[in-house]
């Protein structure tokens, strides 16, 4: 319980300046580092065979391969003054790990949604992941230097502002926020924009288990199985399996042997009545899934379950390792990296999904659970002009506020650190202007290394080649 006054408060966010300065957030360290020996070490533990293809994701762009580098960032950012603020972070908030999701109550929220990186650390290395994401975006869609400028100041001072909203906030009140579309509509400051968040709504209306039953699974006699689509999507134990023989999870021969163990010891992390709810689906088919950029290589599981009327039910089942914000910034020693990533994502998103929890695999590997792909919604870039964009910036901006005011009840803090002038936002623009040159230099040598052989990048369709299907 903080027995504070407000003034007490606002004056210990201000103190906190004396420690990292406003204008200090521009620098980016003096960064003599091997990214190739990093992301190497990123690499270790991951499924031997998918490493290229992270690569190969990562190899595209700029702006994949910074997606796919979190652990850069993190190590870079250690290296730079900090408030000292510390809280529960998202850790990877760069502007495509934001999106639109279903609350249990069925209503559409925007927010976070990516949490395998979450751990506690300074409040204000989430804004710089978001806005060195900024600026490297806006160079890969071939903006101009003033709208990547503008975008940065105003998801900077959209967290400002709401932050210093949030500060007026009750607990309840703020406990019970939530940003939905509607609200986002009301706000959206174009009519394109108004018109853009209804047709999400529309689209995410759609992306429902059932529409997902017929595109991804079969009837096979008596149950249901996904098709395989390797690279992305396989059977482990079928022909156009990934794994190599000697894997840990290859010698079990089944996949119930691996899922059911898993499955129990899940069950025991959720509420009662989740529990009651899960006893209506039987089990019907299990797959490894290829997900995302910097998640590739990691275990991660697609489990079909059906109800006693067939309506499906896709749980997915992701390998969590340590955060690489845990690596950089001390903080007391994690028991449980799917409890991290389920603990952390309660507290920082507005409304969670209800079947979120976490279980223990093979070999001691720690995974969550969560629902796979249900009414959630993320943001094409490619169909934003700058405009749109900016109103995404400010969306990103609002979300970031939100949840780090519920995380950390530090928006008091945080807000009087800040201030009400641009001081901290311009700082941030040196910031990720810089860091964005960091990032292009990082990627050349990335490139470079592929060039020569010191590492095989391996793209989707390259490895789909691999196969008959």
């Amino acid at each position: 319980m903080n027995g504070k006054s407000i003034a007490e408060r606002e004056a210990a966010g201000r103190a906190a300046r004396e420690r990292a300065r406003r204008s200090s957030h521009k620098e980016t360290g003096d960064l003599k580092r091997d990214p190739l020996e990093l992301l190497q070490k990123n690499s270790e533990g991951r499924v031997p065979n998918l490493v290229p293809l992270r690569y190969g994701r990562m190899i595209v762009s700029p702006f994949t391969f910074f997606r796919g580098s979190a652990v850069l960032q993190a190590h870079d950012l250690a290296h730079v003054p900090n408030t000292g603020m510390a809280m529960q972070i998202c850790g990877d908030a760069h502007l495509l790990n934001f999106g639109a999701f279903a609350t249990p109550e069925r209503q559409l929220v925007f927010d976070l949604n990516d949490f395998d990186e979450v751990a506690p650390g300074p409040w204000e290395w989430d804004l710089k992941r978001l806005v060195a994401s900024l600026v490297v975006a806006a160079r890969n869609m071939r903006y101009s230097r003033g709208v990547a400028e503008e975008l940065v100041m105003t998801a900077v001072n959209s967290y400002r502002d709401r932050t210093r909203e949030y500060a007026e906030y009750g607990a309840l009140d703020l406990w019970y926020d939530r940003i939905t579309f509607d609200r986002m509509i009301e706000t959206a400051l174009t009519p394109e924009g108004r018109r853009l968040l209804r047709r999400g709504m529309d689209k995410a209306a759609g992306r429902t288990h059932e529409s997902m039953l017929e595109k991804l699974a079969a009837r096979d006699g008596e149950r249901w199985t996904i098709r395989d689509a390797p690279p992305a999507l396989f059977h482990m134990h079928g022909a156009n399996t990934l794994f190599e023989p000697e894997d840990d999870w290859f010698a079990l021969g089944d996949w119930k042997k691996l899922i059911e163990p898993m499955y129990a010891d899940y069950l025991k992390t959720l509420a009662a009545d989740r529990r009651e709810l899960l006893e209506h689906f039987a089990m019907q088919d299990l797959v490894f899934k290829v997900v995302g950029v910097g998640s590739v290589g990691t275990r991660c599981l697609v489990m079909l379950l059906t109800d006693h009327h067939e309506k499906p039910l896709f749980l997915q089942v992701k390998e969590a390792r340590a955060s690489v914000v845990a690596q950089y910034y001390k903080s007391q020693k994690c028991k449980h990296e799917g409890a991290r990533v389920v603990q952390g994502q309660r507290l920082l998103q507005a409304a969670s999904d209800i079947f979120l929890g976490w279980t223990t695999g093979p070999s001691g590997r720690h995974f969550y659970v969560r629902q796979l792909r249900d009414m959630k919604l993320s943001v094409e870039l490619e169909l934003l002009d700058s405009t749109l964009l900016a109103g995404y910036a400010r969306l990103c901006g609002w979300a970031m506020a939100r949840a780090h005011a519920k995380s950390g009840n530090a928006s008091i803090e945080i807000g009087a650190y800040i201030g009400k002038s641009d001081q901290f936002a311009e700082a941030l623009v040196s910031y990720a202007f810089a860091y964005a040159d960091q990032v292009e230099r990082d990627y050349e040598a990335f490139v470079k290394a592929a060039r020569k052989g010191e590492i095989v990048a391996r793209g989707d369709e390259d490895m789909a080649a691999d196969f008959r299907v």
